[in-house]
């Protein structure tokens, strides 16, 4: 797949000696969606302001559709829309002297049409992130970077979001987005970035990151409470609930040393009268903060 942001050994050190992102290199393909997730300071916001050439990088390199973000700033700017995560808006602008050369999504897509008059100060928190997101678009650009887009909103608007930035990769725009939300990362990314402390922990598919790097736990109801979990399954680290009518057993999913049908069959052969079993699949937040703890 083509590249359309090739980010090379990128680092930036401000004035006070603070490292805000080290050596981070990362191939962005065209028409894809990728989250990028961290905490707070994690870097995120930092990287995507280097990228649209609003913060200066220390070293490294940085290119747009083939043109350094540098030597060829025009270029590189024309090809992108920022949403910031800060409103940024003019307070006595109307909606409609703000985004009037919007991509024709001025009307159902962003619901901004019976708004067209109304000054930005009038309007909702949500309604300010809808003018955001059609002004970014304005100039059509091939890139779209999303800096927390959905901080603040209701759900409902959310999920408008979400139909918009799909709609736009069926058009073709590339979309990289940051997010606390890590269950619309988990819903609309095809990859995945983690970001903490400046550093790209890794880039992944959101699928094969789940896959790999996962938990899954069999959870098993019992017919009868047990007082303390057989001796011949001290080995597998099963736990029992307080009211000793369930036992659980956690795994990793990469993890080839353990056959779930073995532990199955001693659980089976171990004198509990199984009731009812299901496997539960841990979350990307699970992945994301077992990550983020380890580094």
């Amino acid at each position: 797949m083509d590249s359309i942001i090739s980010i090379k050994d990128l680092s930036k050190i401000y004035n006070t000696g603070f490292e805000a992102l080290k050596n981070v290199n990362l191939e962005i393909n065209k028409g894809e969606i990728i989250a990028l997730l961290g905490p707070n300071g994690a870097g995120k916001t930092t990287l995507i302001s280097t990228i649209c050439g609003i913060v200066s990088p220390s070293s490294g390199t940085v290119t747009v559709g083939g043109f350094d973000i540098i030597s060829d700033f025009r270029k590189t700017r024309e090809m992108i829309g920022l949403v910031p995560q800060e409103l940024t808006l003019g307070a006595f602008d109307t909606v409609w002297s703000t985004i009037r050369f919007s991509r024709g999504l001025f009307g159902s897509d962003l619901s901004l049409y019976d708004k067209k008059d109304s000054e930005i100060r009038a309007l909702s928190g949500g309604m300010k992130r809808r003018v955001l997101i059609a002004k970014a678009l304005s100039h059509n650009p091939k890139v779209l970077f999303l800096d927390e887009p959905t901080a603040g909103v209701d759900v409902e608007l959310r999920k408008d979001m979400w139909k918009i930035v799909n709609k736009l990769r069926s058009q073709g725009v590339t979309i990289i987005l940051t997010t606390h939300y890590i269950e619309e990362a988990e819903e609309i990314a095809d990859r995945v970035g983690v970001i903490n402390n400046g550093e790209l922990l890794l880039v992944e598919q959101k699928e094969h990151l789940m896959e790999s790097l996962g938990k899954k736990q069999l959870v098993i109801d019992l017919k009868e409470s047990v007082k303390k979990i057989p001796p011949s399954l001290d080995k597998y680290n099963i736990e029992l609930t307080d009211d000793g009518m369930q036992i659980s057993y956690t795994y990793v999913v990469k993890d080839e040393e353990v056959e779930i049908s073995d532990v199955l069959n001693e659980i089976s052969n171990s004198g509990l009268l199984l009731k009812d079993l299901k496997i539960v699949q841990s979350s990307l937040e699970d992945i994301f903060v077992d990550l983020v703890k380890e580094k």
